[in-house]
C-alpha cells in the first residue's frame, strides 16, 4: 500500500497517516489480519520521526482499527472494524459542518457537493 504523505500539508502527518492507513482499509487494500510495518520501520520508510509512527498507531488502535501485539507486531484488526454508533456520526456531523460552510460560502451548489461525496465514496470504494 502506498501512503500518501504531503510534507507541506498543514495536516499534521501523524494525522495524514492514520488517514491513508484508514483509507487503506476502506479501499481493501489493507485487509483485516494483515500486518503494518513497526513503528521503527515506517518511520524509516517514510522518513519521519517514530513519535509521529507511534502517535498515528496508538489513534487507530484506540479507535479499533489495529491491534499491537508484543510478538505479533501491528496487525490490521482481525475481528473487524469499529461499528457504527452515534458517537462517530455525531463526530462525522461536526467535522462536516465546516467543510461545507465553506463549500456554500466559495459558491459550490448542493448537487455539486453531493457528486463529489459520491465520486470520492466510488473512488475509495473501488
Amino acid at each position: 500500500m502506498l501512503l500518501k504523505l504531503n510534507l507541506e500539508s498543514e495536516t499534521p502527518i501523524y494525522l495524514q497517516l492514520r488517514n491513508s492507513i484508514i483509507e487503506g482499509i476502506a479501499s481493501g487494500q489493507l485487509k483485516e489480519g494483515e500486518a503494518l510495518p513497526s513503528v521503527r520501520m515506517m518511520a524509516s520508510d517514510l522518513g519521519v520521526n517514530m513519535h509521529t509512527v507511534n502517535k498515528a498507531y496508538q489513534l487507530l488502535k484506540q479507535a479499533g482499527f489495529i491491534l499491537i501485539h508484543r510478538q505479533k507486531g501491528v496487525v490490521v484488526n482481525p475481528d473487524g472494524m469499529p461499528g457504527l454508533d452515534d458517537e462517530y456520526k455525531e463526530s462525522l456531523n461536526s467535522g462536516l459542518r465546516p467543510f461545507i460552510s465553506e463549500a456554500i460560502c466559495r459558491g459550490m451548489g448542493e448537487s455539486e457537493f453531493l457528486k463529489m461525496c459520491q465520486t470520492i465514496f466510488k473512488d475509495i470504494k473501488q
